[in-house]
């Protein structure tokens, strides 16, 4: 097996799924914008969110390579090339790729950290960091157990990213930030899913039970399109207060080809294909949120009462 060039650890760090990064970042700065004359008011503030959210996510996605090539977990997965599964690079290098994204999460955190004065979320940042290495990392990794995960990945890639990135701005958290998190959250979940729908039958024989697993064929594909679908019933909570809200439906162009062909996939690789349209449809649901929100600032155009 040839080692793995520069294109093989970049496919390795599956940059789509830095839309599942930058849109939290979005939304939580629209939120912010509410309580601000501009939404770039605090632009080094956001450029660091996203920072320390894009290398939480590259970090997990190298940890997972590495946790589940060393336990022998990939040896028929289908989707951007594993580094250790494969046998193209050594766990140890993988290993601390990872780290590496970590400790750069952590330092942009930490200067966050010491621009807001807020040290308790020196706790927070490392609490996250935690659960990005358990989530495959460990004699016992909750990303293996049906409903943990689902829940860790809800909570960290939702609600707390949306409601930190505001937070860190103003001080504060406002409903839009709460609500736009738990959209974010299930888009976060709706990504995992279909990913583990994707390796169902892999996963069965490796011994994760993941809730793919557990739910069965038929439920856990229409759970998929409750979690697709959903974000844009809470969005209605937008529309009635902002405006431009109503604009962000636009991202059902994406959304509804990725739920039917959940629906109705029989091969792994239509898997992947919603996989990309369920990110591409996350994406334009935070910056269309981000929009509609900061715009409204910036052109006085609906309010919140």
């Amino acid at each position: 097996m040839k080692p793995a060039t520069l294109g093989t650890w970049i496919s390795a760090s599956r940059p789509l799924t830095l839309a599942l990064a930058i849109a939290p970042v979005a939304i939580g700065t629209g939120a912010a914008s509410l309580q601000m004359a501009h939404w770039y008011d605090h632009w080094v503030r956001i450029l660091l969110c996203l920072a320390v959210a894009a290398c939480l996510q590259i970090g997990v996605n190298y940890a997972n390579d590495y946790s589940d090539g060393v336990r022998g977990t990939d040896a028929h997965r289908v989707g951007p090339a594993r580094l250790v599964g494969s046998g193209r690079a050594k766990p140890k290098h993988v290993l601390l790729v990872a780290l590496v994204f970590f400790g750069l999460a952590a330092v942009a955190g930490l200067i966050l950290v010491i621009r807001t004065q807020q040290w308790w979320l020196l706790a927070f940042g490392a609490v996250a960091i935690v659960v990005a290495w358990f989530y495959t990392g460990g004699k016992r990794p909750y990303g293996y157990m049906a409903g943990v995960a689902e829940v860790a990945v809800f909570a960290f890639f939702g609600i707390a990213a949306v409601a930190g990135t505001m937070f860190v701005q103003v001080l504060t958290v406002n409903a839009e930030a709460w609500i736009g998190g738990t959209a974010a959250g299930l888009f976060a979940v709706a990504v995992l899913h279909v990913n583990n729908l994707r390796d169902r039958a892999q996963d069965a024989v490796a011994g994760k039970r993941t809730l793919a697993v557990r739910m069965g064929d038929l439920p856990g594909r229409i759970l998929y399109a409750v979690l697709v679908a959903a974000p844009f019933g809470i969005l209605v909570f937008f529309v009635l207060f902002h405006d431009l809200a109503p604009y962000v439906y636009f991202a059902l162009l994406a959304g509804a080809p990725a739920i039917l062909i959940v629906l109705t996939a029989r091969t792994a690789k239509e898997f992947v294909l919603a996989l990309k349209l369920t990110l591409l449809t996350a994406l334009a649901y935070g910056i269309g949120l981000w929009a509609a929100l900061s715009f409204y600032v910036e052109v006085g155009v609906g309010a919140v009462a």
